[in-house]
């Protein structure tokens, strides 16, 4: 009769949309509710009227609330095992007869409060996707597998014993004693800055050798690569190991020129701004430029933050993942690029339509290739090296697949390059009096140059499409950010990123370049 009774008090506050939830076995609480798998029956406060059922004054006191609905469907766990009651079987058989009585009556309304579809605009980035996800995972796996196994039908294994290494090789060996040889003007700026700091040369002396020592390291290998005719890997990796090299060197010379200046301020006593902060005194030492110069870094400083210790077994994990991603890049390039460039014609000439679906067809392996690319580089190796040296600071990147604009994706996808940009050129421009968009461009300018030697020099083609892609980027950085305050919405830039830079910017210059070179060799041969 006790239990009957207390059974007769209770209300539904919260109840699990799985049907399957009344068959749990009920528990009996000391407070008078009733437990039901992840079903809670409380005591009604008032029994006076069924209208209480619709009172959200009444039972239903957090139902504004999706966060008590929860808190009170699963504070099972909260109940210790001395608040349930010992139910002999007669009480079990009761407890059920009475949940199902009170479970899911037609009384009890099934619609509480405003709820919109989870794939609607207003909610649909409140939901995970996980599911989704996953079904995009099955459907790229599935569809990528027909397509190798379409391509090995067709064109069978195109990957050939000397994909890694060949007797052709050994003819690059001018282009690896430049890349030995780069050592030495690393070694020439210490020199001059050591000059400079015992004052035995004048500084604009000093500024005037730096110039001298940065052009020398460029030109060099620019002038190697077109004396010789190498492979067009070798060319890329001297030409862009001269690039860092530059870099470094232009670093090194303006912070120790900056901290020099500086510290002859603090001699004469003059008093410096409150905001700038001296981390480490002016210095010249070979070890700390020597560990700048084999840093994942292109921004010089004396001293670095360190980690505590190296993990061999991280590192060497890493180098695994290193070999399997190269391979799978190598993959790729092989069995899918160059046979769509070999039977492709050359954008600029013939059909149009031909050259769409070209360019199309080269988008999709092109795209893999480049994330592969920046996956070893920016991710594996930047972090071996960086763990190797113990060098604390690994931001190498942010998410820049997730950029609205392109502005964005050049702020985030290289950050030792942003950081270089931003640090040693972009606010020297502005300190000196040049507008921001000026800046900007010039910033812009400098970019493409790279970009135009690290490809043009190694094809020995100069037809600046990389430097007209580059520069091409400054338009687009006003497109996007257009889009992005008119429709105030990250999916619209994001889209138009991801088409420009997988539809109309690699693939396109691919085709150039490869049918530029092409002709080069057609033309070579006839000679």
């Amino acid at each position: 009769d006790r239990l009957w009774s207390r059974l007769s008090k209770v209300n539904v506050i919260s109840f699990s949309s799985s049907p399957m939830a009344i068959s749990d076995e009920p528990q009996l609480l000391r407070n008078g509710s009733v437990r039901i798998g992840s079903v809670l029956l409380r005591r009604r406060p008032s029994a006076t009227s069924v209208n209480g059922l619709f009172d959200s004054s009444s039972t239903v006191e957090g139902e504004s609330s999706g966060e008590e609905l929860v808190k009170d469907s699963s504070s099972d766990d909260s109940v210790s095992s001395d608040q349930n009651i010992d139910a002999s079987p007669e009480q079990d058989r009761v407890n059920y007869i009475s949940a199902i009585q009170f479970t899911y009556r037609p009384s009890v309304p099934a619609h509480r409060r405003i709820k919109e579809s989870p794939l609607s605009s207003d909610n649909i980035f409140r939901q995970s996707h996980a599911g989704l996800f996953n079904l995009c995972i099955v459907v790229l796996v599935a569809v990528n597998s027909r397509l190798i196994i379409e391509n090995l039908m067709k064109y069978g294994w195109l990957i050939k014993t000397g994909f890694w290494f060949s007797s052709k090789s050994l003819r690059d060996w001018p282009l690896f004693m430049c890349c030995l040889s780069l050592a030495i003007f690393p070694l020439a700026a210490f020199i001059v800055e050591k000059l400079a700091q015992q004052k035995c040369i004048y500084e604009p002396i000093a500024v005037l050798l730096h110039i001298i020592i940065t052009a020398t390291a460029i030109l060099y290998p620019i002038l190697v690569i077109l004396r010789c005719d190498s492979a067009f890997v070798s060319g890329v990796t001297l030409m862009l190991l001269a690039c860092i090299v530059w870099l470094k060197l232009v670093s090194y010379a303006h912070t120790n020129y900056d901290l020099r200046a500086l510290a002859n301020s603090i001699e004469k006593g003059e008093e410096l701004p409150s905001t700038l902060n001296m981390d480490y005194p002016y210095e010249v030492s070979f070890k700390s430029l020597t560990y700048f110069m084999v840093a994942p870094t292109l921004c010089y400083q004396p001293r670095y933050p360190r980690t505590p210790f190296i993990r061999k077994g991280w590192v060497l994990r890493q180098f695994i993942k290193l070999i399997i991603f190269t391979g799978v890049m190598g993959f790729i390039i092989e069995q899918y690029i160059n046979p769509i460039v070999q039977n492709s014609q050359h954008p600029f000439k013939g059909n149009l339509l031909y050259a769409i679906e070209r360019v199309l067809k080269l988008s999709v392996p092109n795209l893999y290739v480049w994330l592969c690319m920046f996956y070893c580089f920016f991710h594996l190796w930047l972090n071996i090296l960086a763990e190797l040296l113990r060098f604390g600071d690994r931001e190498f990147y942010k998410d820049w697949w997730n950029a609205r604009t392109v502005e964005e994706y050049w702020r985030m996808w290289n950050m030792p390059v942003h950081k270089w940009m931003i640090r040693h050129l972009y606010f020297p421009c502005l300190r000196s009096g040049i507008p921001k968009g000026a800046a900007v461009l010039i910033a812009f300018l400098v970019s493409a140059l790279f970009h135009e030697l690290c490809i043009a020099v190694p094809c020995h083609i100069f037809k600046l499409w990389a430097f007209s892609g580059i520069m091409f980027q400054a338009p687009l950085v006003l497109i996007t950010n257009y889009l992005q305050n008119k429709f105030s919405n990250s999916m619209v830039g994001n889209m138009f990123f991801w088409f420009t830079f997988c539809i109309l910017g690699q693939p396109m210059c691919v085709l150039l370049y490869y049918h530029d070179l092409m002709n080069r060799k057609s033309k070579l041969d006839q000679s």
